[in-house]
C-alpha cells in the first residue's frame, strides 16, 4: 500500500492515546482540542477492513490526507466472535478491522487515495452485539446499525461484523489526526502557557565590579558552580526558545496564506461630510424612492446581489458527464470506478487539485 503524501496545509498530525475509546474522546474534545472540534459538524463511523500488513501504516494515515476537523480511529480484533466471522468465509486473521470516526466533509479526502488508486470497494455492513448465547464477559448489548464499510479489493466481503460492544465503547489504543495548522496554533499556546521560549523571564544575575583585590584572587568555587548551572539554564531556555519559535513561524506562514476576502456590499468607512440639501429636491427624492403606499415608514431596500457561481473546470464538468452518464446506463456506483475512463479522470483531477469524492457522493445520492 503506498500513499503519496498530500501537499496542502491541511495534513495531519497523528497522535496515540491509549486506554481510551471514541465515545471518551467524544465527550472531552472539546477540553482537549478547545477551537479545533467543531461540535456543530456532522460526523459519521465507518468500518475499514484491510490487510493486516498494511495496519501500521492506516494508522498513520492522517499525516497524508487533508482534513478539517479531528479525525478518531481505533482497531478491534475479533477473538470469540471470530468463529462468527468464519461461517461467513471470512478468515479474521488475515485482515485488521479500523472503526474511523470523523466529519462528513473529510471523509472524502480520506478514501479518496484508497478507492481511486488502490481499488478500495465500498458497501455497507450490519453492526450488531454478538449472540448472548457464545456467553462472553463483559458483553454490553446494543442496537444493531447499518454502516458503510470499505474494504481492500483482495479481502472477501463480508454481511455482518459482531462486536460486545458498540463501536464508540471499544477499549484499547486511538488514534486521533488533528489538522497539522491547527495543531500547531494549539502547540504554540501551550507554549505561551508554560513560559517557553521567554528569556526576558531569566534570572537576573547581579554583577559585582571587581576590585583590585578580587581580580588577583581566584574565584569561589561556589561562585563557579553558580556561574556555569546560569550557563546551562541560559542554554536551556535558548534551545526551548528556538523550538517555540519554529512553531511560530509555522503558524504565521500558514496565516499569511489565508486572504482576507471582504464581504458583499461592504466598503470602508469614510466620514460623513456635511452638505446642505434642498427642501425641494429632499422631498422629490424621498417621493420617488417611496413605494404606492400611505405608510411613511416603508422604506424601499436595495436588492441583493447575485452570488456568483464559480465556474466548474473542464475536468469537472467531464467528471461529472461520466458519472451521470453511467448512473443513466444502469450501473452501480461501486462498479462505476471499473470503467476505464475512471483512472485517467481520478489522475487529471488530483493534478488540478479537484476533489471527486465529494462530487461522486453528491452524483450518486441524487440517484
Amino acid at each position: 500500500m503506498s500513499l503519496t503524501p498530500s501537499t496542502g496545509a491541511g495534513m495531519g498530525i497523528t497522535a496515540l492515546i491509549p486506554d481510551m475509546t471514541i465515545g471518551q474522546l467524544i465527550v472531552e474534545a472539546d477540553e482537549r482540542w478547545g477551537e479545533m472540534w467543531d461540535s456543530e459538524a456532522t460526523r459519521l463511523k465507518i468500518l475499514l477492513i484491510l490487510p493486516r500488513k498494511q495496519r501500521k501504516l492506516m494508522e498513520l494515515h492522517g499525516d497524508m490526507v487533508e482534513h478539517g476537523q479531528p479525525v478518531l480511529t481505533v482497531f478491534h480484533r475479533p477473538r470469540a466472535e471470530a468463529k462468527l466471522l468464519e461461517e461467513q468465509g471470512f478468515d479474521a486473521r488475515d485482515a485488521s478491522f479500523q472503526f474511523v470516526d470523523l466529519a462528513t466533509p473529510d471523509m472524502g479526502p480520506w478514501l479518496q487515495h484508497l478507492i481511486t488508486n488502490e481499488g478500495w470497494l465500498r458497501g455497507t455492513i450490519e453492526v450488531s452485539s454478538v449472540p448472548f448465547s457464545m456467553g462472553l464477559p463483559n458483553q454490553r448489548p446494543f442496537e444493531s446499525e447499518r454502516m458503510l464499510c470499505f474494504r481492500h479489493p483482495s479481502l472477501p466481503s463480508i454481511e455482518n461484523y459482531y462486536l460486545p460492544f458498540p463501536p464508540s465503547s471499544i477499549p484499547g489504543k486511538c488514534f486521533v489526526s488533528l489538522p497539522r495548522r491547527q495543531a500547531a496554533e494549539l502547540a504554540r499556546q501551550q507554549a505561551e502557557v508554560l513560559g517557553v521560549g521567554r528569556l526576558q523571564k531569566k534570572v537576573n544575575i547581579t554583577k559585582v565590579e571587581p576590585t583590585p583585590i578580587q581580580s588577583v584572587a581566584a574565584p569561589a568555587p561556589v561562585a563557579v558552580e553558580s556561574e556555569m548551572q546560569n550557563m546551562v539554564d541560559d542554554f536551556k531556555q535558548e534551545v526551548m526558545a528556538s523550538a517555540a519559535e519554529e512553531v511560530a513561524n509555522e503558524v504565521s506562514i500558514a496565516s499569511n496564506e489565508i486572504a482576507f476576502v471582504p464581504l458583499p456590499g461592504a466598503s470602508p468607512v469614510e466620514p460623513i461630510a456635511e452638505e446642505v440639501v434642498d427642501d425641494s429636491t429632499f422631498e422629490s427624492t424621498f417621493d420617488n424612492s417611496q413605494p404606492s403606499s400611505d405608510d411613511s415608514n416603508n422604506v424601499s431596500l436595495p436588492e441583493p446581489e447575485a452570488e456568483e457561481v464559480p465556474e466548474m473546470s473542464d475536468v469537472e464538468i467531464e467528471f461529472r458527464e461520466l458519472v451521470s452518464g453511467l448512473m443513466a446506463a444502469g450501473i452501480e456506483p461501486s462498479e462505476m470506478m471499473n470503467d476505464p475512463r475512471w483512472e485517467d479522470l481520478s489522475e487529471r483531477a488530483l493534478a488540478i487539485g479537484f476533489e471527486t469524492w465529494p462530487v461522486f457522493l453528491q452524483l450518486t445520492a441524487m440517484s
